[in-house]
């Protein structure tokens, strides 16, 4: 199946509901899911009445393994494309549906598997490790996968094994490659592609937004168009490196919790009262937020704290979907976003209705050619078997 995706997506923003209509229709979710044996996983940038009602909500790589362990005879995917292909990969003896087949992603159409093959027959003798941002095409003339939180760990591995002059490919994102290079010190091929929402968010949209919240920590996740120059300002010593992390999305996660606990020990009573309201909200929605793994960060670990009666601010540079687990793992902390427009059009096109409706009709599968799929499989278990 070759996939061809627009950059942005042309679908009109759907109607607001109501609390009322959210309530309803979730509770709808979660009798539908009950009844097809169905598993739904959400990504973190999916819109909050989604993640709310998800078995699982993740980053990429957290979701590939949840669609690896997966039971029930369905899996209802709530993220883009290549996701729900990646889940199909993992585990074609299942149904895996995805409420709107449109929901692309702009990085993954930076690259075909046309474009890989020519670049291949470029370096034979390279190994070539591609984002999981990608189609199955893709995956399927790939060596290695990875995710903002292995992609390191992967890279370090290949020249473990495969020797430290070896020649890496590694696309689609040029932003990620170029992290990965600072990190190791490496050079690699790097292919000239990018997340049209994490390259909207530039370098003068933070130096704003931290003026003007002089005391925040930064979380910055490695696609960022911004975060090169944020590691060579830092480097140079023109940005402290106290308070900088570059996470992906996982490890924002896992920081949230650590100042969340941090938070609890400074903040009145009655924010830990909200806390302990906002954690047990999230109980009654069945879902398990589990914890993921965290790249490596410029700066000091998140376990300083604000003074007492100061409440802790927080700037974090990614998708704003993503505000939503942190303010439930964190409610006692203020996430501000370094780009309030950094809005992922592809992942908002999935609505709670469009998963109801995927529920009640069993409609929009998505599977991927077993023979296509078996080579794809390949590069998607080295990426998980490294973590």
């Amino acid at each position: 199946m070759n996939l061809s995706l627009p950059l942005a997506p042309s679908q009109a923003p759907p109607a607001a509901l109501s609390p009322q209509e959210i309530a309803a229709i979730q509770a709808e979710v979660r009798a539908l899911a009950a009844e097809r044996h169905a598993v739904i996983l959400a990504h973190n940038y999916q819109v909050p009445e989604v993640q709310d009602v998800a078995d699982y909500v993740g980053d990429s790589l957290g979701l590939s393994r949840q669609a690896a362990a997966a039971d029930g005879d369905t899996i209802v995917f709530c993220g883009v494309h290549f996701m729900a292909e990646t889940a199909s990969i993992l585990c074609p003896e299942k149904t895996v549906l995805i409420p709107d087949l449109d929901a692309g992603c702009s990085l993954a159409a930076s690259i075909d598997a046309d474009q890989l093959a020519v670049w291949r027959a470029q370096y034979p003798d390279g190994v070539v490790v591609m984002y999981v941002n990608t189609t199955a095409e893709v995956k399927a003339l790939t060596d290695y996968c990875c995710t903002s939180a292995n992609a390191e760990q992967v890279v370090r591995h290949i020249y473990e094994t495969h020797g430290p002059d070896t020649e890496i490919l590694f696309g689609p994102d040029m932003w990620l490659g170029a992290y990965v290079e600072k990190r190791l010190g490496k050079h690699m091929h790097v292919w000239d592609g990018e997340c049209h929402v994490h390259a909207g968010i530039r370098p003068a949209d933070i130096q704003a937004t931290r003026a003007a919240h002089p005391r925040a920590d930064f979380l910055i996740h490695p696609e960022c168009g911004c975060s090169t120059s944020v590691m060579e300002y830092v480097a140079a010593g023109d940005i402290a490196a106290e308070g900088v992390h570059m996470l992906s999305t996982g490890g924002m996660l896992a920081y949230a919790e650590q100042a969340e606990r941090g938070a609890q020990r400074t903040a009145p009573a009655d924010g830990q009262a909200r806390a302990g309201q906002a954690r047990a909200g999230q109980a009654r929605t069945g879902e398990a937020r589990q914890p993921e793994h965290q790249v490596s960060e410029v700066g000091l670990p998140p376990t300083t704290e604000d003074d007492a009666g100061t409440t802790r601010e927080v700037i974090v540079a990614t998708e704003v979907g993503m505000l939503h687990p942190l303010r439930l793992a964190a409610p006692d902390v203020d996430f501000i976003p370094a780009n309030a427009e950094a809005s992922c059009g592809f992942m908002k096109m999935i609505t709670l209705p469009k998963l109801r409706d995927a529920l009640r009709h069993n409609q929009f599968e998505v599977r991927v050619d077993p023979e296509v799929a078996a080579r794809a499989r390949v590069p998607i278990d080295r990426m998980v078997a490294i973590g």
